[in-house]
């Protein structure tokens, strides 16, 4: 019987994460439930799923990242996919938010640039195949009111995809973007009713997405889009066409 392939899906134990990790393991691949502080619910998905495991790791810690990585060469030996979905949120005006704001959002930016840096350098090189996938947002695009540390963090994830494709095209390995627009997920639930209304006001499709929507996406980029490379796809029931 061939080796399942592997993927890591950070950030997978809810939402978003969650259902990438659920579509990864629908195609055949034992899947990589990373959390940051949700072990619980880690564990919990990662016990739904046939050969899957979860593995925790501060993203914003380098060391942390470094064993992270070492405990997936002893427990997986290999990593065929990559998906950077991880993601902290600190939300104020720009004139009044705190540094250390910024700085929470700026680390986790910097970790996920070091993780897909050994993945590289541990598995996707020596293999020479590999598909990276980023989960960036549509804020990233339009930017968004009170969350300017956010945004820039999505916005360079798709110029982090960008230039990982020119990188990397030679060898192999795929590297693109999947933006989500507003998804039901529990930031998204916790919104005051006026907030949600004026939101469902911009989308075209007048409702938000699903997190199965977008891991549709991801699934389709980790298996079947052979010749996608570098790019941004938006699922945002037309907010925003890119």
């Amino acid at each position: 019987m061939a080796e399942r392939p592997v993927a890591l899906v950070t950030g997978a134990a809810r939402g978003i994460g969650a259902a990438c990790a659920r579509a990864l393991a629908a195609e055949g691949f034992r899947v990589a439930v990373h959390y940051g502080t949700s072990a619980e619910a880690a564990e919990k998905l990662a016990g739904e799923l046939p050969d899957a495991f979860a593995i925790g790791a501060d993203l914003a810690d380098p060391a942390a990242i470094d064993a992270l990585v070492a405990a997936l060469g002893e427990r997986a030996g290999h990593v065929d996919v990559l998906v950077n979905n991880a993601g902290v949120v600190r939300n104020a005006p720009t004139p009044v938010m705190k540094l250390e704001d910024y700085d929470a959002v700026a680390a986790l930016s910097r970790g996920t640039w070091y993780l897909t840096k050994l993945v590289l350098r541990r598995f996707m090189m020596k293999q020479k195949a590999g598909r990276i996938i980023q989960i960036s947002s549509v804020v990233g695009h339009v930017g968004n009111r009170g969350q300017s540390p956010y945004t820039m963090a999505k916005a360079g994830l798709d110029a982090l995809t960008k230039s990982l494709a020119v990188e990397l095209a030679g060898r192999h390995i795929l590297v693109n973007s999947v933006a989500p627009g507003f998804i039901e997920t529990d930031m998204t639930a916790a919104l005051p009713e006026a907030a949600r209304a004026a939101i469902l006001g911009r989308v075209p499709l007048g409702r938000m997405g699903r997190p199965e929507e977008v891991a549709e996406v991801v699934a389709f980029l980790a298996t079947r889009a052979s010749y996608v490379h570098g790019t941004v796809v938006h699922v945002n029931g037309g907010l925003y066409g890119g």
